[in-house]
């Protein structure tokens, strides 16, 4: 397989990436920095370290969310305990994105067999995307190890976690590649490595939620549990992140072997031809939306309801991580509210929930771009269907879809709220209230996505920048206690605190109407632009 060309391909696609790559590398970076920068203001001193460090390691619960604490006397220790299966998480999602979004979405929308009619070589084009997540990879771990070191941390800690960030995220562009021969769309490539990249999630918790012995041994079979054995700060073992180095070389090898055996276009598995006309439950455009997407959403309330048993399970171990902290109590209440511990842990985690929650409804929405910008959109718009049916039919998901994740995170962590004091419907009530009052401010981010697609179409990309703007001032504000202009720039922050605080109905009224006069925008901007 010839790679030639790929430096060229290598340029457009960090062309492509430009706005993209800097959102993860802050996502990443400045949120592992900040969180340093956290610690140290909340444990000032090496016995207030101590002590948390032993409260998080004797809960099952905890370290099966966070992992364990390899160095309980240092901030850097700390750091690396709080962000690094976070870290290798996110890392894996980019890789996989970028991997996908330069290979196998190439080849579905065409334009790699226009480009391989030139002076390109067969392996040029997988060549080119795993590079471009390489060197992402690469530059996370230098900023991370750069900035860890230049905020007072060993150097050897500080680049041992950069670059167990990088290692996973390189192992998981490895699976990537694989996976893009073996599917037809990219939307196949994503869910099967998105799958992979969650069961490496859940057998890692696993092996660490289930103590020093047997089942713990699950962590090893898992790329995370491996990054998580390099241990920064707790003695910098090189050999794990060797493991991960030389899976990724195989399965990039694999790949390449594999693509080259395949025609361009194809997969090596084939899909099953459909029917010769379509069923009555597809005849309609809401059907046609809830075809596209019914994958991606069945693996995000999958997602939502798992995340709840486990966030919920570890709710009466908040307790024991606060006492003697108060400045941990502080974070907490300023995420969910002056109520009592457990309530306002519970409120704070309902609005993560929401926050993700937004990524799915922006996701939904954007899906009517990718079908217009594909040329599948303009044929439908040809028959009597008219734009705004058709936009009508996708706004459905991140309306209502929306709403079924929160009511199974809610009620996932209801119920593992519950088990963890013996009674496993108490709270159940109480938590799936909370998770839905978050929806208001989901739907301003859908409605801003849609007034994006209707009037900007082509800058689609800066619904994801704004996103991930909210998405970092809502789970970093708490922490670095930013100034209330800054938090109040997220629709999150003006919902009401439940459980345990008082319901208010006029923010959620006001966010409503702000979220239906966005939609409106957009939908009438695109009844007057052209399509596509």
């Amino acid at each position: 397989m010839t790679i030639r060309g790929s430096r060229e391909l290598l340029r457009l696609a960090l062309r492509r990436d430009r706005l993209m790559l800097p959102v993860w590398l802050y996502a990443v970076a400045g949120s592992t920095l900040a969180t340093l920068v956290a610690f140290q203001r909340l444990y000032a001193t090496e016995a207030d370290r101590t002590g948390f460090a032993l409260s998080i390691n004797d809960s099952g619960s905890l370290r099966a969310l966070y992992g364990s604490v390899f160095d309980p006397t240092s901030i850097g220790g700390l750091t690396a305990w709080r962000m690094l299966v976070a870290g290798a998480v996110l890392t894996g999602l980019m890789s996989q994105l970028l991997v996908v979004r330069h290979s196998r979405a190439e080849e579905e929308s065409g334009r790699l067999e226009l480009v391989g009619a030139g002076a390109v070589g067969r392996g040029a084009a997988l060549t080119a995307a795993v590079t471009t997540a390489a060197l992402a990879n690469l530059a996370i771990a230098l900023v991370v190890g750069a900035g860890l070191t230049a905020l007072g941390q060993p150097a050897a800690g500080s680049f041992a976690l950069g670059l167990a960030f990088a290692g996973v995220g390189l192992c998981f562009a490895g699976v990537a590649a694989v996976t893009a021969q073996f599917t037809e769309t990219a939307r196949g490539a994503n869910v099967l490595t998105g799958a992979l990249l969650a069961a490496a999630f859940l057998t890692r918790a696993a092996g660490d939620g289930a103590g020093p012995d047997g089942a713990r041994r699950l962590s090893w079979l898992s790329p995370i549990g491996w990054a998580e054995q390099i241990r920064p700060y707790g003695g910098d073992r090189w050999w794990p992140l060797a493991l991960l180095l030389t899976v990724a070389a195989l399965l990039l090898g694999w790949a390449a072997v594999l693509g080259n055996r395949r025609d361009l276009g194809a997969a090596l598995l084939a899909p099953k031809p459909g029917p010769a006309a379509a069923g009555p439950r597809l005849r309609s455009t809401r059907a046609l939306a809830w075809r596209l997407e019914r994958g991606a959403f069945l693996g995000w309330a999958l997602g939502f309801t798992t995340g709840g048993l486990v966030v919920g399970g570890v709710s009466n171990g908040v307790l024991d991580m606060i006492r003697g902290s108060d400045q941990l109590r502080q974070i907490i209440e300023r995420m969910g509210g002056q109520q009592r511990a457990v309530d306002a842990y519970l409120a704070a985690i309902l609005g993560v929930f929401g926050m993700v929650a937004s990524v799915y409804a922006v996701q939904a929405v954007l899906r009517m771009r990718a079908e217009e910008s594909s040329g599948r959109a303009e044929p439908l718009l040809a028959t009597p269907v008219s734009r705004l049916r058709w936009a009508g039919g996708h706004l459905v998901h991140p309306v209502l879809g929306s709403a079924v994740l929160l009511a199974a995170g809610g009620a996932a962590t209801g119920i593992g709220a519950g088990a963890a004091v013996g009674d496993p419907v108490g709270r159940l009530g109480r938590c799936l209230v909370a998770a839905l009052v978050q929806l208001p401010a989901v739907w301003v981010m859908a409605g801003f996505a849609m007034a994006v697609v209707g009037l900007l179409p082509r800058r689609e990309a800066a619904v994801w920048g704004v996103n991930a703007l909210v998405l970092l001032i809502g789970y970093l504000g708490p922490t670095l206690d930013l100034n209330h202009w800054v938090m109040d720039l997220t629709p999150f922050q003006h919902l009401p605190r439940l459980p345990g605080g008082s319901l208010q109905w006029a923010p959620l009224v006001w966010l409503t109407l702000l979220a239906t006069g966005l939609a409106g925008t957009g939908l009438a901007g695109l009844r007057r632009r052209d399509v596509g």
